[in-house]
């Protein structure tokens, strides 16, 4: 596996760093799982629409985009009031 040199300020190095070792890894595993793990826009719409089908076949449930954008905000306030509580 080659390696290439990513070019980021001294306050995102060091910000990388203690996350990294408040998680037991390096820099280097932290931005290979981040670049694994992150879904693209278009990643996150067809998971949506593979969602929406299974829904549909299995459940026989149509979920509007009406109402996905409502879960999507609900899931967004969740995750906010989870960090409030944390911090």
């Amino acid at each position: 596996m080659s390696d290439a040199m990513i070019r980021v300020p001294a306050e995102v190095r060091d910000r990388l760093a203690v996350i990294a070792e408040s998680r037991g890894t390096s820099i280097r595993s932290l931005v290979q799982e981040f670049a694994e793990t992150t879904l693209t826009m278009e990643e996150r719409r067809e998971r949506a629409e593979r969602a929406r089908a299974y829904l549909a076949e299995h459940f026989g449930v149509d979920v509007t985009d009406a109402e996905s954008a409502a879960m999507g905000r609900k899931i967004r306030e969740a995750f906010a009031q989870q960090e409030d509580a944390a911090a």
